[in-house]
C-alpha cells in the first residue's frame, strides 16, 4: 500500500524534528509538511491534502483542538491524531467531539508511540482501560454528555452491544475474536457496521459512546456469529 501523507503541526521546531525522525524510520509514513500553528495547519491541509495530521493540542495562535474542529469540518477525510504531554480527560473528550482519530502522549516510548499510531490507522487501536475509566468518571459527573442527535442504544443488536463493551474494555480486534470465538475479520466488519450505524468515526468515539450509554458490561455468551 502507498504511504500515508503526514502533516506535522507543532509550534516547537525540535518537537517537529523528533516526530519527523520517528516517521522516517517507517515506510508507512511520508512527511509532506510541517506547520508551526493551527492556522498554518488548516491552510496546509488545503494545499497539501494530507492523509493524516499529527496535531499538537497546545499552540499559541489557535489551539490544536480548534484547528482539528475546522479541519474536520472542511476536510472530513483527513485523519487527525492529537499530540500532548498530558492525558487530561477534558482534552481527550474535546478531541473526540471534534472528530480526532486518536490521542498520543509525547512522552510515550517511541516504539509504543509508533505501534499505537499504526494501530490507529488500521482501526485496531484499543483505548486504554485507564483512559476509559477516566471517561466514565467524566460522564458520570455530568460533564460532556451526549448531544440530542446521538444515536439511541435501541438501534443496536445484542451482539453489537457485546462488541461495544469489549472495545470499551480496551480489547483489540484479535482479543475480541478470541473471546467471542469468531474470526478477526468478522470483528472488523461488526465494528465498521456499528460505527456506521452510530455515525461515529473511530474506536475512541465508540468508547466514549459506550461509557455515556452505560454499555461497559458484557455477557459471557460465546460462539455467537
Amino acid at each position: 500500500m502507498s504511504a500515508y501523507r503526514v502533516l506535522i503541526a507543532d509550534d516547537h521546531p525540535l518537537a517537529r524534528q523528533a516526530i519527523r525522525s520517528l516517521l522516517e524510520e517507517d515506510a508507512l509514513f511520508e512527511t509532506i509538511g510541517e506547520a508551526a500553528s493551527g492556522e498554518q495547519a488548516i491552510a496546509m491541509c488545503g494545499n497539501l491534502q494530507p492523509d493524516l495530521v499529527l496535531m499538537d493540542i497546545s499552540m499559541p495562535d489557535m489551539s490544536g483542538l480548534e484547528a482539528t474542529r475546522r479541519i474536520k469540518q472542511t476536510y472530513p477525510h483527513v485523519r487527525v491524531v492529537m499530540l500532548t504531554v498530558s492525558d487530561h480527560v477534558a482534552d481527550l473528550f474535546t478531541a473526540i467531539q471534534f472528530g480526532a482519530q486518536g490521542y498520543l502522549l509525547k512522552n510515550m516510548d517511541p516504539d509504543d508511540w509508533m505501534h499505537y499510531l499504526r494501530a490507529l490507522l488500521d482501526d485496531n487501536a484499543a483505548v486504554s482501560r485507564q483512559m476509559a475509566d477516566k471517561l466514565f468518571q467524566h460522564f458520570r459527573g455530568g460533564a460532556g454528555g451526549g448531544g440530542t442527535d446521538e444515536a439511541d442504544v435501541g438501534v443496536l443488536t445484542p451482539r453489537e452491544r457485546e462488541l461495544i463493551a469489549r472495545v470499551a474494555a480496551g480489547d483489540t480486534n484479535r482479543q475480541i475474536a478470541e473471546q467471542l470465538v469468531i474470526a478477526e475479520n468478522t470483528v472488523k466488519n461488526h465494528i465498521k457496521n456499528i460505527l456506521d450505524k452510530l455515525k461515529l468515526e473511530n474506536r475512541v468515539q465508540l468508547t466514549a459512546y459506550a461509557v455515556r450509554q452505560g454499555l461497559t458490561q458484557f455477557s459471557q455468551k460465546r460462539g455467537e456469529k
